[in-house]
């Protein structure tokens, strides 16, 4: 059918990158030629499908909010993937992100490297995200695999993102519960050829890509092809000053200085990172100082002359010459050793090399018979490069079995080594293959879609069993030419007291002994079949009555297989894992329609109402019904309201399910009833845990560390039940009659119950003993606790959490975007101001639990957005952007705010950031060779992340870790394209 002036407003609204609803029919259609205006008034002008529903309209009057975000916008930024692309919008922007850089420090769902966007801070598992409107499978390495990893389709292959800013689950499905996110691929006759840097100003994250794409249009289909290199290079930790050893940043409280213990061998503040020398554990020894013993290395204590051991009575301490106690004061603290070089070496920004090859064909069958298809393969490489502690044996000292130490103590020797860290490679797959036609004024669509992550992690580990052996070796257990009983590795006489093997200087023996690789490997396979028919009813006076229909088959199946070292639990101080395997059949049938109520009266330019149901049946839970209703009414041709109301319930993930067990490890003060009466003292104590820690008869005294607990997970099949969710919004939208104008404003309130929740180790402890039914208190049942009979140590032994249904979610906000347009002097103009505030984002636990409000806390700004400003002129392009987030503080997780002690000195702490703003510049050149030139600058004024204590925020070193920061500092892009 002929363009209409409708279709081509949305077409244009759609390539400008901008809200579809901001732009009014009239403003766009001056653009159309006269000739354009002749169509036959009896043909239906021609009509879309945009995210958010299955019936075809012009686009515009959507009942819920819509962003369009193009990937022009990549390239006159310098973005170099589509998580970073989709980091711009707001629906991202007011919660932290899982990023590349935030897999690097832990386990993450998804594994390493894997990025994906969770909008409002929902998770990314209530996300729903599709590719050209149908979906787009899992991604990832591990048992935590349920969203679709960002790093799967190169942003070269991509025209434009639709975000629909509002529940779905009635017409997407069980995962549309924040929103959906619709991926469009190009489509059209050209061709392009592409290359693109970013280049940091200090050495190290440097992003190279090459890429082309081939397009060609026929007379009965086209096709395209698009085949996309890229290399992120590593930024490493010593690559940037920000990232140094972190210092404690205490202030003292009355003068404001900082009371931090000064390292006399450095004259600055004293690095508190990572810890590496003898332990030792008191077993009553009478001239106990201190817990560290480190070793002078270079000589310096011995010249300041340090106070070390003098025994002078039986069960005293006896140190071999060299070593001096640390950490026991203020002044100690200062020569602890803690500032290791293998911290420069921990990759912040994985190296991760990608390569990707997309294509899609589509061709007429018939008149109204179209057959499509798309196939992407997509291969992942990241490397992640860290350092660890690690300890064994316990050695009583007075056993008299290592030579030079002596007293009524065990020895710990603690070492710290630069083998940890993984690679992982991800293999992703997804072909579809479609048929859609006409019948009439109806379009059906059938499609096929298959998905396949095949992943490989290989883990640096060391062996427990070995380790083990080697500390038996020192009580004269056999070594020589046996073979560890689970590793089957040759037995070798570690010398653990060495101080050169406790700062990470091994000999190949040990290397050889303790030292190995674990390889894991995850397969992910989702296969959907959809297939609805969308058309007109009837006409009323207001209009057509439009509908859709449909219904939809899924299956999922996840398979994980741990390596053989996490299986047998063979891997020293790592999580172990159990095989996570599990599959999921998804039936649905759902339905839309949409009614025009009322239309040319007198405040009402035009009423519709849109109202959509879906039936789904799951068999690992159940069925359920949803329901959305939608209400779009125009007051005059440039102003409308629009609100919907929607249901939603999301059976548990397969992980959620089937998740083998797998282990962690907790520090013992996150026991609730660690030094109890210390806090006691502090009033910092709730009165109901006192009382239990008192009634479960544990010491107020007790503040020993015996080492970390254990805590398990697991999945929860038989037992989980679905969340639940509502979903309401209500909004306006106007445009100035000449389209230079135009704003909208919504409000958004999502309301999740029975939430599927990983209750860990630590929660565990606090549900128990913050219970007013101690004694019954089914949570106390799941830890195990020693009983002080073994040196007074009444540590946590196991915890047994795992995934149960037990909390709620609740997000509001107000989405506001502003827009102006015109043609200028300069040249021609568009301002675009994007503004979200979050009033509220809560949690609550339990159904008597106080609901946590996270808006304002690090990580997650009240306020945040993007102003961008470009200019057009004859054939050159400039482009301007802001992107800011609010001030944010954590000081209302602590019960006397940002108020401490230091060894006996009120200090203060930071854990807040002020309100910080990121520019970027760019100018862009079309030459009349089809050559296309953009030069930009990323972090113009190279603005630091805030900086913070370790103790009370997320930081590496005092850097502030969270997605809204940048970490590499002001940048240079280039982008060089040619189209022919």
């Amino acid at each position: 059918m002929k363009n209409s002036r409708i279709a081509k407003s949305v077409r244009l609204a759609l390539v400008f990158g901008a809200a579809s609803t901001l732009f009014s029919t009239g403003a766009m259609a001056q653009d159309v030629t006269d000739a354009e205006e002749n169509i036959d008034t009896e043909e239906r002008a021609e009509r879309i499908t945009v995210v958010g529903s299955r019936i075809r309209s012009d686009g515009l009057d959507n009942d819920s909010p819509l962003e369009v975000i193009s990937t022009e916008i990549a390239v006159e930024q310098g973005l170099g993937t589509l998580g970073e692309l989709l980091r711009t919008s707001t629906v991202a922007s007011g919660s932290n992100q899982l990023t590349s850089a935030m897999s690097v420090g832990s386990v993450t769902e998804g594994g390493a490297g894997n990025e994906s966007i969770s909008m409002r801070g929902l998770g990314a598992n209530r996300t729903l995200v599709l590719l050209n409107g149908r979906r787009a499978g899992p991604a990832g390495t591990r048992g935590q695999v349920a969203a679709f990893d960002m790093n799967s389709i190169p942003v070269s292959a991509v025209e434009r993102v639709e975000i629909l800013k509002d529940g779905a689950s009635s017409l997407y499905g069980s995962d549309a519960v924040a929103g959906v996110i619709n991926i469009i691929t190009k489509k059209g006759d050209d061709s392009s050829f592409n290359v693109s840097a970013n280049q940091p100003m200090e050495s190290g994250g440097e992003n190279y890509r090459l890429n082309g794409t081939i397009g060609r249009a026929y007379s009965k289909g086209s096709v395209r092809l698009v085949a996309d290199y890229r290399v992120q290079q590593e930024l490493a930790r010593g690559d940037r000053d920000h990232f140094a050893c972190g210092q404690r940043m205490y202030f003292d409280q009355e003068t404001g200085e900082r009371a931090d213990p000064i390292d006399p061998r450095t004259g600055d503040y004293h690095c508190n990172d990572l810890p590496y020398g003898m332990w030792m554990w008191d077993y009553g020894a009478e001239d106990y100082i201190s817990l560290i013993q480190n070793y002078d290395y270079d000589g310096s204590k011995t010249a300041a002359g340090l106070p070390t051991y003098d025994p002078q009575n039986p069960g005293d301490i006896a140190v071999p010459e060299g070593w001096f106690p640390v950490g026991y004061d203020k002044v100690s603290d200062g020569w602890s050793d803690a500032d290791h070089p293998f911290q420069d070496l921990e990759s912040m920004i994985p190296r991760t090399e990608a390569w990707s090859l997309y294509g899609q064909a589509d061709y007429d069958l018939t008149d109204t018979v179209r057959f499509y298809s798309e196939f992407l393969h997509s291969r992942r490489e990241t490397k992640i490069s860290s350092y660890r502690q690690f300890w064994e044996p316990f050695i009583p000292a007075w056993y008299g079995l290592v030579e030079g130490w002596d007293g009524y103590v065990a020895l710990d020797p603690t070492a710290v080594t630069d083998h940890s860290g993984s690679t992982t490679t991800i293999d992703y797959t997804r072909g579809v293959l479609g048929l859609e036609g006409s019948i009439g004024f109806w379009n059906w669509d059938v499609s096929w879609q298959r998905s396949l992550s095949s992943g490989t992690y290989a883990t640096k580990i060391i062996y427990q069993d070995a380790l083990e052996m080697a500390a038996n070796a020192i009580w004269g257990d056999p070594c020589e030419g046996e073979l560890s009983p689970i590793s089957q590795r040759e037995c070798y006489a570690v010398d653990f007291f060495d101080p050169e093997y406790l700062r990470g200087n091994f000999d190949q023996g040990t290397r050889d002994f303790l030292f190995g690789v674990d390889h894991g490997k995850t397969i992910y396979k989702q296969d959907t079949v959809d297939a609805y028919i969308t058309g007109d009813l009837f006409d009323l006076p207001a209009g057509t009555v439009a509908t859709a229909v449909g219904m939809a088959y899924q299956t999922d199946e996840i398979v994980d297989t741990p390596g053989e070292a996490t299986l047998a639990k063979n891997s020293w101080g790592m999580s172990s894992a159990g095989i996570t395997a599990g599959r999921q059949t998804t039936v649905a049938a759902y339905g839309e329609v949409q009614v025009p109520v009322l239309r040319d009266l007198p405040g009402i330019y035009n009423l519709d109402v849109t109202g959509s149901a879906r039936w789904t049946d799951v068999n690992t839970y159940g069925n359920d019904t949803t329901f959305k209703l939608g209400v779009n009414w125009a007051i005059t041709d440039s102003f409308r309201v629009r609100a919907s109301r929607g249901t939603s319930f999301r059976s548990p993930a397969l992980f959620e399910l089937y998740l083998g067990d797998q282990s962690a490890f907790f520090d013992q003060r996150s026991d609730p009833c660690w030094n109890w009466a210390q806090r006691e003292q502090d009033g910092t104590i709730n009165p109901t845990v006192l009382a239990n820690c008192q009634a479960d008869g544990i010491p107020g005294d007790y503040a020993q560390d015996f080492g970390s607990g254990t805590a398990y997970t697991g999945g929860g099949a038989g037992t989980l039940r679905a969340e639940t969710s509502v979903s309401e919004g209500i909004g306006f939208v106007w445009s100035s009659p000449e389209g230079v104008w135009a704003t909208s404003v919504d409000y958004y309130n999502v309301q999740i119950d029975n939430q599927v929740d990983d209750l860990s180790g630590v929660q565990i402890l606090n549900l128990c003993y913050t219970s007013e039914n101690f004694e019954n208190e089914p949570f106390c049942d799941r830890f195990t606790r020693n009983d002080g009979s073994e040196s007074g140590n009444w540590g946590i032994d196991e915890v047994y959490g795992g995934y149960v249904n037990v909390a709620s979610q609740k997000v509001r906000g107000i989405d506001t975007v502003v827009s102006y347009q015109d043609e200028t002097d300069a040249g021609f103009l568009r301002v675009r101001l994007d503004h979200t505030v979050q009033i509220e984002r809560t949690y609550r636990q339990f159904e008597d639990s106080a609901p946590i409000q996270y808006v304002g806390r690090l990580g997650n700004p009240r306020h945040s957005g993007s102003l961008t400003v470009s200019l057009e002129r004859d054939s050159w392009s400039y482009t301007w952007a802001a992107r800011y987030v609010g001030k944010v503080n954590d000081y209302d997780r602590f019960a006397n705010g940002n108020e401490t002690t230091y060894r006996g000195t009120p200090v203060t702490f930071i854990a807040e950031a002020p309100t910080t703003v990121y520019h970027t510049a760019s100018v862009n050149k079309s030459f009349d060779n089809n050559v296309d030139v953009t030069l930009g600058m990323t972090n113009v004024f190279d603005k630091k992340p805030p900086m913070g204590s370790p103790s009370a925020a997320y930081t590496v070193g005092n850097a502030m870790l969270y997605s809204q920061y940048d970490q590499l500092g002001r940048q240079l892009f280039l982008n060089v394209g040619y189209s022919f």
